[in-house]
């Protein structure tokens, strides 16, 4: 799996902090955050019951710049994948 680190919390002093990537290969984001608290579990689960591969994390306000950032290099990744897909399926290649 590639994936293009987009940013890391501004606020960062240590690198363990949240994050956001996307991954080159289908466009998915992937953002690494805080656990939110059990009560905030509870509200999400009431919301949306959750299997155990999937989690909520937190990440900061003060990461929006970086989410927007990296949900645009997401729709760019998306499209320059369909257009290779769509080459695909006439049989050229890039």
């Amino acid at each position: 799996m590639a994936l293009e680190f987009i940013g890391i919390d501004p606020s960062t002093n240590d690198g363990n902090c949240p994050a956001a990537w996307v991954d080159k290969a289908n466009a998915d984001l992937l953002f690494q955050g805080w656990k939110p608290d059990e009560e905030t579990e509870e509200e999400c689960r009431a919301n949306s019951p959750r299997p155990d591969h999937e989690a909520v994390v937190r990440v900061p306000v003060r990461m929006v710049p970086i989410i927007r950032k990296a949900c645009d290099e997401a729709e760019r990744r998306a499209q320059l994948l369909g257009a290779a897909d769509q080459r695909e399926a006439l049989g050229d290649s890039p």
